[in-house]
């Protein structure tokens, strides 16, 4: 259960984000792994698949997460947000061609600085709120 303050920041979203880079690297680093494996095919899950997922559940309106007892309402931007991680597997595809070992390196590269950036973020939220909490400017 997250307290609504939590849940209006940005905190939630930063962690799928860094779920699913956490996700892709396994998958990159399988592939590098098979590179010298016959018949293997690419898999990947493509940020930009996942980008539009996160627009879909940002674009929910954000309301309470708990509403009135006997009211069943639509999902709310937080639960939409914690679901993007039961979309991986519909994200995951097959690539036809052989595997490029330059090309997994490189995504694999992308794919780090992209949760090294995720991770910066959730680092300067953590201070934010420990700041707002010790009323320390």
């Amino acid at each position: 259960m997250t307290s609504s303050w939590i849940a209006s920041t940005p905190i939630p979203l930063l962690e799928q984000w860094l779920s699913f880079t956490e996700a892709r690297h396994q998958l990159l680093a399988g592939n590098i792994a098979n590179v010298d494996t016959p018949g293997y095919q690419a898999r990947d899950m493509p940020v930009s698949a996942f980008q539009e997922k996160v627009r879909e559940a940002l674009a929910t309106p954000m309301r309470s997460e708990y509403p009135s007892p006997g009211h069943r309402s639509a999902p709310s931007r937080l639960q939409r947000i914690r679901e993007l991680s039961e979309s991986y597997p519909s994200l995951l595809r097959h690539d036809g061609a052989e595997v490029s070992l330059e090309q997994q390196i490189a995504e694999l590269t992308k794919n780090q600085i992209m949760h090294s950036l995720v991770v910066s973020l959730l680092n300067s939220q953590f201070r934010l709120l420990q700041a707002a909490v010790t009323e320390r400017v």
